[in-house]
């Protein structure tokens, strides 16, 4: 009977200890109030377990040039843990840069490419992932995804 007691509260903590879920990483989106793909895309975000603070903004081309993404642009400009995502960037991208803690400004999906979060169906490996540099040093392939 101790057996199976201990047993039942042995299976009970692990049961406990799989529900228990790590914090949301924070981010915050800046994006314009009329844009539909923007709130798709934060949407995207908080399904995919970051805790998003969308920001509506009127002027998007000063955001971008404050954090250096303005020859990167898309349509809205999100900022974690130090770091620029510029537009529809896949959550896989962004979880990569903050494992690897590159020494770069940030993240971009230049444009508004299609197959990618809050762009249409995505597809994998048709979506360019840029790296933007701290220099003046060109964009360079970050990931695809």
């Amino acid at each position: 009977m101790k057996i199976l007691k201990q047993l039942m509260i042995s299976i009970a903590l692990a049961i406990a200890s799989v529900g228990v879920a790590q914090a949301a990483t924070a981010m915050t989106v800046y994006k314009s109030p009329a844009c539909g793909c923007c709130e798709k895309y934060v949407d995207y975000l908080r399904e995919n377990g970051f805790a998003v603070k969308a920001v509506n903004e009127s002027d998007m081309d000063a955001i971008k040039k404050r954090h250096g993404v303005s020859h990167v642009a898309s349509c809205h400009t999100a900022l974690v843990n130090g770091y620029v995502v510029e537009g529809h960037v896949p959550v896989a991208a962004i979880r990569k840069l903050l494992k690897e803690k590159p020494s770069i400004i940030g993240i971009s999906a230049p444009g508004m490419p299609m197959n990618s979060p809050g762009m249409g169906e995505m597809k994998k490996g048709t979506l360019t992932i840029y790296a933007v540099t701290k220099s003046k040093q060109e964009p360079y392939v970050y990931s695809v995804e």
